[in-house]
């Protein structure tokens, strides 16, 4: 009853939104409608981070666009991707790589047109692709017009629009000092001098990015403006960056310091008073409604970085906040423990909201996975069962641009070839996340097939002539087609669509072991984060399972086994095993 009712008030909201539409908004919305599927299509989906400046060059400038995009669209076809999350590519002067936005609903011509947006879209959903935009819900650039306007005196109508505070012992000839203690992410004050109308701005991140008063309504309305302009463009939701850091404690009271430094010689802090401050949940419900008015089921993802699974949790709401909150958690353990994984994962399964988890373990701000959890010797091998540990548990899971093939962190040799900020300001402690945004790596050419010119806007990396999309087709073992293997049973197989997730065997310290689960068929999953042989005898009557052996779905062993007893499972060093029990 309660899933009849839920149906029947999105139609309601979905007719009554599309009944204040234009007649052209209607048009675009039927030219770029979803693709079709059934109910909460996100909970069986597979999400793709495109660096949208390294995937696939079109025009023989050096940098990646959307034509590229689209121009590579049946291979993630292929690969068994059903939706695609795109870092920004709004008009930007890209002090940090797009995440400083001039203008929300435009395309910076480094990637093209809006035409050529449309094009993709249009071009995704043909091929059952879904597209998410990179919301940037807490700052603008210093250049967007709505800042301009800001700073331009304190009188403007959009003064309050940004937070602007007096300095500590200003005098007529004298700044003073900042506000408080607080601290950019990325080094410094979080405070930024304005001579000209002689007040502090607030920046989160970089001096160029200053933070958006949330408190003013007048914000939330054009920021809600910003979702219905990409809806109507067809895409089918958002992931919302650095949700949690949207509203400041109103006392402005001083974060406290932390014992050392950081990378560029601050004294650490706690930001007690600019992250997760009450304000951020009722934000979350109103970008809900919004996209809630339109067809399709669309979905919000959130980077929430949050310091536990409970705080995590929240980003649920009561089904009424955000579908998939980013599990940091989960992604940062930065090292193969059994032990680690199987809390974690067995703290989300069983979270107080009943909410769908999101999972992944690479993006544009970490270093790669194959270097993060490779141990240097066996690092293809563990791609291998990361991959595994991604793809074949209870959740969604987003992959990054490149992991599929086993791509690496490379960071620049030199100073003077970084272009990441606070690479140049960290060095050498922090040489920024370049490594981690080179160039996909389609072939074993010169340029890895990623563009026509000489010159990229960061180097291809050498690892290019042999782990590239075209050598690792041809090789029925490689980390490409490990992944397509396990993208293929993840979407076939109603077990591990479906199932539950319950670990087993929880009290090995090597080997992490769980089943998927639904009534007359059990998944067995088991994965040796050690570089020790083990043998296993699993008993699974506890849980209602009853068989004796397992047919092998997939291994990582050579040769790969088809039937193992399920009281002796013999798994190699760093091996993955995904079987069903008979």
């Amino acid at each position: 009853m309660r899933s009849l009712t839920s149906s029947f008030l999105r139609v309601i909201r979905t007719s009554i939104a599309l009944c204040f539409l234009s007649v052209a908004a209607i048009s675009a919305l039927a030219q770029y409608s979803a693709p079709k599927a059934q109910g909460e299509w996100w909970k069986h989906t597979v999400i793709y981070e495109i660096y949208p400046r390294s995937f696939q060059d079109s025009n023989g400038d050096g940098i990646g666009d959307l034509n590229g995009i689209t121009s590579r669209l049946d291979y993630l076809k292929s690969l068994g991707i059903g939706a695609i999350w795109l870092t920004p590519i709004y008009p930007s002067p890209n002090v940090d790589f797009g995440y400083d936005i001039s203008n929300y609903t435009a395309i910076d011509p480094m990637f093209g047109t809006m035409a050529d947006f449309d094009h993709l879209v249009a071009e995704a959903h043909k091929r059952g692709i879904r597209i998410l935009m990179d919301y940037v819900i807490n700052h603008t650039s210093d250049q967007n017009q709505w800042f301009l306007q800001s700073r331009s005196s304190r009188t403007n109508s959009k003064r309050d629009w940004y937070i602007w505070r007096d300095g500590k012992g200003e005098t007529a000839t004298s700044k003073g000092q900042p506000p408080n203690n607080w601290q950019s992410w990325f080094g410094g004050s979080a405070w930024q001098w304005d001579p000209k109308t002689r007040q502090y701005y607030y920046h989160y991140f970089y001096v160029q990015q200053p933070d958006l008063n949330w408190r003013n309504p007048e914000v939330r309305k054009a920021m809600y403006g910003v979702l219905d302009f990409w809806m109507k463009h067809g895409v089918a939701g958002f992931r919302i960056d650095a949700v949690s850091r949207l509203f400041e404690d109103p006392q402005m009271r001083d974060d406290p310091y932390l014992p050392g430094h950081n990378a560029y010689g601050d004294r650490n802090i706690q930001h007690k008073y600019t992250d997760d401050q009450p304000g951020v949940h009722e934000v979350l419900k109103e970008v809900r409604k919004v996209i809630d008015k339109y067809p399709g089921n669309p979905v919000l993802v959130t980077e929430a970085d949050e310091p536990n699974v409970a705080a995590l949790t929240k980003m649920y709401g009561d089904g009424d906040e955000v579908q998939l909150p980013m599990d940091f958690q989960i992604a940062d353990v930065n090292k193969l423990s059994a032990p680690r994984f199987r809390k974690l994962f067995h703290e989300i399964e069983n979270n107080t909201a009943h909410g769908q988890p999101e999972y992944f373990f690479s993006n544009h701000d970490q270093p790669r996975q194959w270097d993060r959890y490779g141990d240097g010797k066996h690092n293809d091998e563990i791609a291998k069962l990361m991959a595994v540990l991604e793809l074949a548990t209870r959740g969604t899971p987003q992959m990054y641009y490149g992991e599929e093939i086993g791509m690496r962190t490379t960071p620049p040799a030199r100073k003077e070839d970084v272009r990441d900020p606070i690479g140049i300001k960290g060095w050498p402690k922090e040489k920024g996340r370049d490594g981690e945004r080179t160039p996909m790596q389609w072939d074993a050419t010169k340029m890895a097939g990623f563009t026509t010119s000489g010159k990229s806007w960061l180097p291809i990396p050498p690892s290019s002539k042999t782990y590239n999309v075209a050598v690792e087709s041809k090789d029925p073992n490689s980390i490409l087609n490990t992944y397509k293997r396990l993208l293929a049973l993840r979407q076939s197989d109603p077990a591990l669509r479906d199932g539950t997730q319950i670990n087993v065997d929880n009290s090995n310290p090597d080997v992490y072991s769980f089943i998927r689960q639904i009534p007359d068929r059990t998944i067995l999953v088991a994965l040796n984060m050690s570089g020790r042989p083990h043998t296993l005898s699993y008993n699974l009557g506890a849980h209602h399972v009853n068989g004796t052996h397992l047919r092998v779905l997939y291994s990582s062993q050579s040769p790969q086994p088809d039937s193992v007893p399920l009281r002796q499972v013999v798994l190699q060093p760093f091996a993955a095993l995904v079987a069903v029990v008979e």
